[in-house]
């Protein structure tokens, strides 16, 4: 039996596939860019579907990296080049620049 993805869940991950290689989206501006949802349910599509796309490209509002999967995320960040802010503090991850590294949605 092949599951049907509901058509919200659709519509994430099609929004998640055009972020470019070292470009982000948080979870609210891919709601926001779809026009409807909100963070939460973008955070609930991708915690179940978001494996079949570039799971790492949405993010947290405040660039920290997803808990749990911070080291296969800060290598993809590293191979893309996707700007990141270097914490001060020893033993801390750097954060994702969310300034440098947000993607509109806009082509170009």
């Amino acid at each position: 039996m092949t599951e049907t993805l509901p058509d919200f869940a659709d519509e994430v991950l099609s929004v998640v596939e055009l972020i470019p290689d070292g470009a982000v989206m948080t979870y609210g501006d891919v709601a926001e860019y779809l026009g409807h949802g909100g963070p939460r349910q973008v955070g609930r599509v991708m915690s179940h579907y978001g494996s079949a796309v570039a799971w790492w490209r949405v993010v947290r509002s405040d660039g920290r990296l997803l808990p749990g999967h911070e080291a296969e995320a800060l290598a993809r960040y590293r191979e893309e080049g996707t700007p990141l802010r270097q914490s001060n503090a020893a033993g801390h991850l750097p954060r994702i620049d969310i300034a440098a590294a947000r993607w509109s949605g806009e082509s170009g």
